[in-house]
C-alpha cells in the first residue's frame, strides 16, 4: 500500500488559498468591471494608436523611441499581440490589464503567505498566515491608488513589471523551501529579465531578493554566497540588458534623465513632497488625481518637514536592514522601488504620477494588516474586510471618471486647477465632442497658466480663426513662433493666416521656414504651393504639390490643388484624374467637387458635372457658384424653366451675383 503524501506548509495549493483566490478575482472583477469600455486616453494614442510597430509581432520588439513603450520591448509586444486580437478596439487591453493586476495580486498573496510561514516568523504567524496573506492581497488590489496602473491601458507598464517583481521574489521563496531548487531559480532569473524588459522599476530586483534570502532564509553571509551564488551572478547579469534598453531610449527625448530643464536638486525636493502625497493616499485616497502636470519645488523651505520625515523613515529602514527584521524588508521595498522616477533623476513630464505607487503600496499594506493583527488579533480580520470593501466601492468609483477623455480631464482640472497641462488636453477633448466655446475657454485658461504655450497659442488661434476673428487668430500664431520659433507647426499655421490676410510676401517666408525646419512636411509644401500660385507663381507652386502628394499619397487637398495647376496648364483629363483621387480619399471636400463639376462640363460630360454639383449643394446648400453652373447646364439642355429656378437660387446667395442676372433676363426674354 502506498502512503497518502503528507501535506505540509510548503506544499501545493490547499482549499484555503484556492478559496482566497477565488474570492480575490472576484472582487476584483467587480471593482473593474466598467473599465472595460474605457477608451484610449492621453498617452494610449501615441504608444498604442499611432504605433505602427504593433501592427506585426515581428516589430513589436522595436518600440518606437519617445513612447511610453521606448525601451520596454516586452511591453511593447504584449500590447502588440492586444492589436492582434482586437485591433483598435479597447476590450482586449483591458481583459489583459485587468488578468495582469490579479496575476500580481496573487504573487503577492503567494509572498506574503509564504514569509509569514518562513522559520522565523512562523510561531508568531503560521495560524493566521493565509488569511492575513488573502487581506494584504484584497487591499493592495482593490485600492484606489492601483486605477491609473490598470484602468489607463498605457500603464500596464506598471501592472507588468510589478507582476514580474512579485514573481520572481515568490519564485526565490520556493526555491529556497524546495528540495529541487535549480528549477525554481531558474524561473527567478527568467522572470526578472523579463521584468526588465517591461519597466526600469526592475532595478532593485536583484537586490530585493538578497536582502530577503539575508533577512529571512540564510543563516550568514558565508551559507548565502555557498549556496547561492550562481543564482545572484544571474540575476546580477539582468542588469545588462536593461542598461542597453535605457541607453537606447535616448533619454525619452529628454523628458528624462539628468539632461531635463528640471534640476537634480529641484527635482529631489518635488519629490519630497511627492512621496509623502503618496503616503497620504494610502490611507485616505479621495483626491486621486490623473496628471499632477510638470510643477517643481523651487526651496528646501517648502518641503522641510516631508523631507525630515523621509530621512526618518529612512534611517529606520537601514537599521531594521541591520538587524535582519523583516520591517526593513517593508522598508526597502518601498523606498527602492520608488527610486527610479522619485528620487533624484528628473522625469520632466511628469514630477508626480500615482501609478508609481503600484508596486510600493505593498509595503505599507504589510505593515497596516500586520500591525492590526498585532493589536486586534482575530478581529482585525473583519475590520480588515471592511476597509477593503470599502476600497473597492472607491476603485468602482473612481473608474467611473475613466469612462470618457472629456469626464477624466474634468476631474482633473477640478481637482487640480493650476495644472495647465490638465487644461489644455480638455480643451482636445471638449473640441473633439463639439464643445466648442466651452473648449475655447480652456485653452484661455491654459495661457493664462502658461503664457508661452505653442500649442494652447496654435490650437486657440484655429479656434479663433473658425469663429471668424482672423485679426485674433493671427495674434495667437504670431505669440506660438515667438514662444518656439523652430517649430514647424507654429511656422504653418502663422504663413497661413498670413496668406489670407493677403500678405503673401511674409507667408511665403514662413512656410519657407517651416519646410527648412521639417523638410518632409506635406501641410507646408501644399499651402507654400497655394500661396505661390496665389500669387501668380503656378509654376513654382507645382512641385509644391507633388512634394506633398510624395510624402502623403492620400492627401486629398494636395490633390486638388495639383489638379487646379494642371486645369489651368491646360492638361484637363490629367487634372480630372487628381480630382477623382482627391475625392476617393476625401469624399464631402466640397472644392474638389466643385473643380471636378468644372473640368467635366469643359470636356462636355454634363450628366456627371450635374452630378458633383449636386453633390456640392448637398454639402453646401448655399453655394451659389453651383446653383449658377446648374442653371447654366439646365439652359444648354433646353430645360429653361428649371434653369431660372437655379439662377433664382444663385441670386438669394448671392444678389450681387451678375452672371446669374444676366442669364435670368435672357432667359425671361425667351419665356
Amino acid at each position: 500500500m502506498i502512503a497518502p503524501r503528507k501535506r505540509d506548509d510548503f506544499s501545493g495549493m490547499n482549499w484555503p488559498v484556492a478559496l482566497g483566490a477565488t474570492l480575490l478575482a472576484g472582487a476584483v472583477l467587480i471593482a473593474y468591471w466598467p473599465s472595460f469600455q474605457v477608451p484610449f486616453l492621453f498617452d494610449d494614442l501615441p504608444t498604442i494608436l499611432e504605433n505602427t510597430t504593433l501592427h506585426a509581432l515581428r516589430t513589436a520588439w522595436l518600440p518606437p523611441p519617445n513612447v511610453t513603450t521606448s525601451g520596454r520591448p516586452l511591453l511593447n509586444l504584449s500590447l502588440a499581440l492586444n492589436y492582434a486580437w482586437s485591433g483598435e478596439r479597447v476590450w482586449s487591453y483591458h481583459v489583459t490589464n485587468l488578468t495582469i493586476h490579479l496575476l500580481a495580486g496573487l504573487a503577492l498573496f503567494g509572498l506574503v503567505r509564504r514569509t509569514l510561514l518562513q522559520p522565523r516568523l512562523a510561531m508568531n504567524w503560521q495560524v493566521a498566515a493565509t488569511p492575513l496573506a488573502a487581506l494584504v492581497a484584497a487591499i493592495w488590489l482593490l485600492h484606489p491608488l492601483q486605477t491609473e496602473s490598470v484602468t489607463y491601458i498605457v500603464q500596464r507598464a506598471e501592472s507588468q513589471s510589478g507582476f514580474c517583481y512579485l514573481f520572481t521574489l515568490y519564485a526565490f521563496v520556493r526555491g529556497a523551501a524546495a528540495t529541487q531548487s535549480k528549477g525554481w531559480y531558474f524561473l527567478t532569473v527568467i522572470i526578472c529579465l523579463a521584468g526588465m524588459a517591461s519597466k526600469e522599476v526592475m532595478v532593485s530586483a536583484p537586490l530585493m531578493v538578497l536582502l530577503y534570502d539575508w533577512t529571512l532564509v540564510a543563516r550568514t553571509w558565508e551559507e548565502l554566497w555557498r549556496k547561492r551564488r550562481w543564482l545572484y551572478g544571474s540575476l546580477a547579469a539582468t542588469w545588462l540588458p536593461l542598461i542597453w534598453l535605457i541607453a537606447g531610449t535616448e533619454g525619452r527625448g529628454g523628458s528624462a534623465g539628468f539632461t531635463t530643464e528640471i534640476s537634480v536638486w529641484q527635482y529631489a525636493l518635488t519629490q519630497c513632497n511627492a512621496v509623502v502625497h503618496y503616503l497620504f493616499l494610502v490611507g485616505w485616497p479621495q483626491t486621486l488625481v490623473f496628471d499632477y502636470g510638470t510643477a517643481v519645488v523651487e526651496n528646501m523651505g517648502s518641503v522641510w518637514s516631508q523631507a525630515l520625515l523621509l530621512l526618518g523613515l529612512g534611517l529606520g529602514t537601514v537599521i531594521a536592514i541591520k538587524r535582519r527584521s523583516v520591517w526593513g524588508l517593508a522598508g526597502f521595498w518601498f523606498f527602492a522601488i520608488l527610486a527610479p522616477s522619485s528620487s533624484i533623476v528628473p522625469v520632466a513630464t511628469q514630477t508626480m504620477a500615482e501609478h508609481r505607487m503600484y508596486l510600493p503600496l505593498a509595503a505599507p499594506v504589510v505593515i497596516f494588516v500586520l500591525g492590526l493583527y498585532e493589536q486586534f488579533g482575530r478581529r482585525s480580520f473583519w475590520l480588515g474586510l471592511l476597509i477593503a470593501v470599502i476600497f473597492g466601492g472607491l476603485t468602482l468609483r473612481r473608474n467611473a471618471d475613466y469612462q470618457s477623455a472629456v469626464s477624466l480631464w474634468e476631474d482633473t482640472v477640478a481637482k487640480n486647477p493650476s495644472n495647465a497641462r490638465a487644461h489644455y488636453n480638455l480643451s482636445i477633448e471638449l473640441t473633439a465632442v463639439g464643445r466648442k466655446e466651452e473648449a475655447r475657454a480652456q485653452l484661455e485658461e491654459t495661457l493664462r497658466l502658461a503664457p508661452n504655450d505653442t500649442e494652447a497659442h496654435l490650437n486657440l488661434g484655429n479656434a479663433l480663426a473658425l469663429a471668424g476673428q482672423p485679426a485674433e487668430a493671427l495674434r495667437h500664431y504670431e505669440q506660438a513662433v515667438k514662444s518656439q520659433p523652430a517649430s514647424p507647426e507654429a511656422q504653418l499655421n502663422l504663413g497661413y493666416a498670413l496668406a489670407h490676410a493677403n500678405r503673401l510676401a511674409e507667408a511665403l517666408d514662413h512656410y519657407y521656414e517651416a519646410l527648412r525646419l521639417r523638410p518632409e512636411y506635406a501641410e507646408a509644401h501644399n499651402d507654400l504651393g497655394e500661396a505661390l500660385a496665389q500669387a501668380g507663381r503656378l509654376a513654382e507652386a507645382m512641385p509644391h504639390f507633388s512634394a506633398a502628394l510624395r510624402i502623403r499619397p492620400n492627401y486629398a487637398e494636395a490633390h486638388n490643388n495639383l489638379a487646379g495647376g494642371l486645369l489651368q496648364n491646360g492638361q484637363t483629363v490629367e487634372a480630372i484624374a487628381h480630382f477623382e483621387q482627391a475625392l476617393r480619399h476625401k469624399p464631402d471636400l466640397v472644392e474638389a467637387h466643385s473643380n471636378l463639376a468644372y473640368a467635366l462640363l469643359k470636356t462636355g460630360q454634363r450628366a456627371s458635372a450635374t452630378w458633383h454639383y449636386r453633390e456640392v449643394l448637398r454639402l453646401e446648400p448655399n453655394n451659389g457658384t453651383a446653383q449658377g453652373n446648374l442653371g447654366y447646364i439646365a439652359w444648354q439642355e433646353g430645360r429653361l424653366q428649371e434653369a431660372m429656378i437655379y439662377y433664382e437660387a444663385a441670386l438669394r446667395c448671392d444678389p450681387a451675383n451678375q452672371s446669374a442676372q444676366s442669364a435670368l433676363k435672357e432667359l425671361r426674354k425667351k419665356l
